[in-house]
């Protein structure tokens, strides 16, 4: 039970900052869409780069533990086009669609409808692609420092120092 209500009290900050980066708006999405304004890009690497420090601190100390999804590629490349492409339709993708209705914007009610339908689609097809689609390109439960051989740190560290040195071409070029 403490676990839900931490996942409440996150998701529900998560979702203030989102409403308050502004990155919930449609011109956001379309700019980020267009290469043109970079507000959701730098949010998202904020994000994870907050949650790579957090989940491997909690993780080192103990108190958590990772629980790595295999990578299979069969399912990763077809979802993430079918994702991007909901996304570019549309102009919103599923978070961002429930923080617009969240806003009274109506039109997000779209990405609400296509990802219950996603979802109810992918459960259905779901024994046949498990034999079939998610087969291919099975890597297992891989993570970048494994591969790499180096620590999680030093992933990590250089991770967010390539993201600070992006946020800085980014405001150089005004996106």
């Amino acid at each position: 039970m403490k676990e839900l209500l931490y996942g409440l009290v996150t998701g529900i900050m998560f979702g203030f900052l989102l409403q308050k980066a502004r990155v919930i708006r449609y011109d956001k999405q379309i700019g980020a869409l267009r290469f043109m304004d970079m507000t959701i890009v730098k949010f998202m690497l904020s994000s994870v780069f907050v949650g790579a420090v957090g989940v491997y601190v909690l993780k080192d100390l103990g108190l958590a533990k990772l629980s790595v999804k295999s990578t299979v590629l069969g399912g990763v490349i077809p979802g993430g086009l079918i994702f991007g492409i909901g996304w570019g339709l549309l102009g919103y993708c599923p978070g961002t669609s429930a923080g617009a209705v969240g806003e009274g914007r109506w039109d997000g009610i779209w990405g609400i409808l296509g990802m219950l339908t996603g979802a109810a689609l992918y459960a259905e097809a779901f024994p046949y692609l498990k034999k079939t689609v998610l087969t291919w390109g099975d890597f297992g439960k891989i993570t970048l420092p494994q591969v790499l051989g180096i620590s999680h740190w030093v992933v990590i560290t250089i991770f967010i120092i390539s993201g600070l040195m992006l946020f800085y071409w980014f405001e150089k070029k005004g996106l």
